[in-house]
């Protein structure tokens, strides 16, 4: 599976890309994230992408031409255009059944808004699935990103090592239901006892 991060500020991923599990399953090929500066994009000699909003209002507003030009661009880059996912408030709710959704897509590209959004003409020329990680504000798009691709990727073939391990996952189950109660060694700790159920061998 491949990820395009499409973003203002690539270096917040660096990070990101060098841990754990997704450190590994890049490195076994199994997942590909490109990053993509927005930048890149802006025909002025300051790179200039944000302006002031028609109309008034506090704050600045993502251009239209340096995003639209830069994710058809990336869209070009490679033999399938990949599926548009723009990260904004009004977008629909993240939940285990949109990132099941989404893993059975070869390609994503993540649009990280800034400032106060974007233009709409954005929207309305691209088209984008918009998606939202939750009813609070966050700076930018580069955090709901990385929620989405932590989700995702779990799903995807061969990268937890356990097959088992993401259909036992929390919302995973029929019902959607959270994961049971789990214990581990000591057996007491400050009076606390693991379930005597969990004792006895009996895995059902």
């Amino acid at each position: 599976m491949r990820f395009d991060l499409l973003t203002l500020f690539p270096e917040m991923f660096e990070g990101y890309l060098g841990q754990s599990l997704l450190k590994r399953a890049i490195k076994r090929d199994l997942v590909e994230v490109m990053l993509h500066n927005i930048r890149d994009w802006a025909e002025n000699k300051h790179k200039k992408v944000d302006d002031r909003p028609f109309g008034g209002g506090p704050g600045m507003v993502l251009k239209v031409e340096p995003v639209i030009e830069c994710v058809e661009a990336v869209r070009g880059d490679g033999p399938r255009p990949g599926h548009l996912v723009m990260l904004t408030p009004q977008g629909r709710p993240l939940n285990q059944a949109v990132v099941e959704e989404l893993a059975q897509r070869e390609r994503i590209l993540l649009l990280c808004g800034r400032y106060e959004g974007f233009d709409e003409r954005i929207r309305e020329i691209l088209e984008p699935d918009e998606i939202s990680i939750g009813d609070f504000v966050l700076n930018g798009g580069e955090v709901a990103a990385m929620v989405i691709i932590d989700s995702v990727i779990r799903l995807v073939p061969d990268v937890l090592g356990d097959e088992e391990s993401s259909g036992d996952d929390s919302f995973s189950q029929p019902g959607r239901l959270l994961e049971f109660a789990q214990y581990t060694r000591p057996r007491e700790y400050r009076g606390l006892e693991v379930p005597a159920v969990l004792l006895g061998g009996n895995h059902e």
